[in-house]
């Protein structure tokens, strides 16, 4: 059987593996959170939307994700 290569990031702030080759839109979407009001930042920069499918991970990238909350 051959063994699919995986790699860790840091995910708010907790380890987590993920298969390599990822991108942010592809975490975004296991993660259940693609079609929500999100805002993602990979090592203290904010990646707008539209780069998420172009951003692929890589070893210890640091990713946070933000969910919009609404109120006043």
């Amino acid at each position: 059987m051959l063994s699919m290569k995986s790699l860790e990031i840091e995910l708010n702030g907790q380890p987590y593996r993920l298969a390599a080759g990822q991108s942010l839109d592809d975490l975004v979407r296991a993660l259940g959170v693609g079609q929500q009001a999100v805002a993602l930042a990979v090592n203290r920069e904010v990646v707008p939307r539209q780069q998420w499918a172009g951003r692929a991970l890589l070893p210890r990238d640091r990713v946070d994700i933000v969910r919009a909350i609404g109120g006043g």
